[in-house]
């Protein structure tokens, strides 16, 4: 099968987000080992759209997204899902809020001694009732989708990187979530092998129009594939819109991260 690489993502939905945000965090501050990490964080994820956020390594850019998740609780501030604040729900409520929620971790994440098909599964075998012929239809399914039919008795020692963040594709999508989070889903790969799976990420936005947040180092490549960049250096946002007005921004850091410029306001030597 021949795959074309999308257009931008953004070509076909108006330029500035519509209607409320998926999520919303207010004022978020959390300390990690004495650390400030996020100070005061303030930002809307829009529904629907593919939000990017890109900053420097230590940025806290991961801790935030383990936020959003309610893997990590603020110590001030909101994380509001659908206006609902996951820092005040029970542990059973939470539990379900999850749910919406699918993950791609940085390295894929699978496990080792599962096969494709088991790692593709075990959310669904471990979280509902459904029955096992329509698992591993489901299963089968999603993994025709990402491109790796035939694969499902392999294991991960014996995949490529892309393959392995494909069947990790696979996974975050098998419960039908509303939102994906993508931890650094092309750290690692080489430049084609990273195109495809951004391709891959673009096309199932494209199928289900899920709502989307990536972290991601493929600057400046990673505005042609979203519709809205955050920009995060120290623990605070410092600029959020469409990926054309922050790829020209006049803030000096953020045309210092896009242009890759080692003279400006981060001086790494």
């Amino acid at each position: 099968m021949t795959e074309e690489r999308c257009e931008p993502c953004a070509l076909d939905l108006p330029p500035e987000p519509a209607g409320e945000p998926i999520l919303r965090l207010v004022g978020v501050e959390k300390v990690l080992d004495g650390k400030k990490v996020l100070d005061g964080i303030h930002l809307d994820i829009p529904r629907g759209r593919i939000t990017a956020i890109i900053g420097l390594s230590g940025a806290g850019k991961s801790v935030m997204l383990k936020h959003m998740i309610g893997l990590v609780r603020p110590d001030r501030g909101q994380v509001l899902l659908d206006g609902v604040d996951l820092g005040g729900l029970s542990r059973k409520d939470l539990y379900e809020a999850r749910k919406r929620f699918g993950m791609l971790f940085q390295t894929g994440a699978l496990f080792d001694s599962l096969s494709v098909f088991e790692n593709v599964a075990f959310p669904l075998q471990e979280k509902t009732d459904l029955p096992e012929a329509e698992i591993r239809e489901r299963v089968l399914h999603l993994l025709r989708k990402v491109g790796l039919e035939g694969a499902e008795e392999k294991y991960p020692d014996e995949l490529s990187g892309g393959m392995v963040r494909r069947v990790a594709l696979a996974r975050a999508m098998v419960m039908d979530p509303e939102i994906i989070l993508f931890d650094e889903p092309t750290t690692g790969l080489d430049p084609i092998i990273r195109h495809s799976i951004l391709d891959l990420i673009c096309r199932t936005y494209h199928e289900h129009k899920f709502t989307m947040v990536m972290i991601s180092h493929d600057i400046p490549d990673i505005f042609h594939w979203c519709h809205h960049v955050v920009v995060l250096h120290r623990g605070k946002v410092i600029e959020a819109g469409p990926p054309e007005s922050v790829r020209t921004s006049n803030s000096p850091f953020v045309r210092q991260l896009v242009e890759g410029d080692i003279f400006g306001p981060v001086q790494m030597m």
